[in-house]
């Protein structure tokens, strides 16, 4: 699969790609203004809500055709490229009718595999680039499949979007990061590019620097950032859009890291360092093997003596010591419960196997 735009894959600047744009097209005014501030600051990739999938209704769903016009009108005013979100057949009808020049699945599109079916078969036969969100839910097979449904339509210029996840019990971000997942994604389609939407993680604009630093230092392929001329005057998404000045000063403090070492000493030593994971790593997989041992002993002795499998006072004594043990040795207790409940999660599986065998 080819990148969205020639620019999508790191120029010899190691530069990332950059999105950027309101929301919500709002008015032929808030449009013009936002741009023209947008491409001041070097900006060419512009994206715009028309249509809004919102969770609840009576909140503003976009004006919907009526702001294509305006876009073509501002593309005639300035060097830019325009992407619009699609959720059904009439969206891409429309958008491809209007000159857009990529469309992007949402978050809640992703998340139903009968829409994006719909969407693929009205994409069939155009060369427009798509970039699809993860989907609502941390779901990494329903993103996978998104994909593919795009991919067997035909469409080549395919690029993800790393929107975040819910999760309730995250009370710092506004969709859950999980950076493992699209981690995992890139192991799927490493020639897919991965673009980072920091304003959908954050929710407020007070993350969105942070947010991005991180997704740059794992080597993202670039970000999507809503930026409106007056955010908080904003009809969707207020408190997390900056202004396009403000977003051009988020751009110049971030740092991008080297895709690779380059010195043949550092080479050498970061080789040295692998090896060294390696053996660690080696060391870790003999110890879950010889736990997974002793769990089989203790299932055949619970079958023997008629014993339930879980014995929850003894999980809540692990999980309450590990974590004291993880403090002790300066890692962290999260990592540790959950590696924990994995481990947990396949030794009663293993203990229920024993006792219905």
């Amino acid at each position: 699969m080819n990148s969205l735009f020639e620019p999508l894959h790191r120029d010899e600047n190691n530069s990332p790609l950059i999105i950027a744009g309101p929301c919500s097209v709002e008015s032929p005014e808030q449009l013009f203004s936002t741009i023209k501030e947008l491409n001041a600051q070097g900006i060419s990739i512009i994206r715009g809500g028309v249509w809004k999938p919102r969770t609840r209704p009576g909140s503003f769903e976009g004006l919907g055709t009526v702001a294509l016009p305006w876009i073509e009108e501002v593309k005639k005013e300035f060097p830019i490229q325009f992407g619009v979100e699609v959720a059904s057949s009439k969206h891409v009808e429309a958008a491809l009718k209007h000159q857009i020049d990529f469309v992007w699945i949402g978050a809640r599109s992703t998340v139903n595999p009968f829409t994006v079916q719909e969407i693929a078969d009205s994409l069939k036969g155009s060369k427009i680039p798509v970039l699809i969100k993860n989907p609502v839910n941390p779901d990494l097979s329903l993103w996978l499949g998104a994909v593919e449904r795009i991919a067997n339509a035909g469409i080549r210029q395919i690029a993800a979007i790393h929107r975040g996840f819910s999760n309730f019990r995250d009370s710092i971000h506004r969709n859950s990061p999980m950076w493992q997942l699209p981690i995992e994604f890139k192991s799927h389609f490493p020639e897919i590019p991965m673009i980072n939407d920091p304003s959908h993680i954050s929710g407020k604009r007070s993350l969105v620097p942070l947010i991005a630093q991180k997704a740059l230092d794992l080597n993202f392929d670039g970000l999507m950032i809503e930026s409106h001329i007056s955010p908080d005057q904003a009809w969707s998404d207020a408190t997390q859009q900056v202004t396009p000045f403000d977003l051009g000063n988020i751009l110049k403090n971030l740092k991008t890291r080297k895709i690779r070492f380059e010195a043949p000493e550092m080479l050498d030593q970061l080789e040295e360092i692998r090896h060294q994971i390696d053996q660690a790593d080696h060391e870790l997989l003999e110890a879950i093997h010889r736990r997974m041992n002793l769990v089989e002993k203790i299932g055949a002795y619970k079958k023997l003596n008629n014993v339930a499998v879980l014995q929850m006072e003894r999980w809540q004594d692990i999980l309450q010591s590990r974590s004291g043990w993880a403090n002790s040795l300066e890692i962290s207790p999260e990592l540790v419960r959950e590696i924990m409940s994995l481990i947990h999660q396949e030794s009663i599986k293993k203990q229920t196997e024993i006792m219905d065998s």
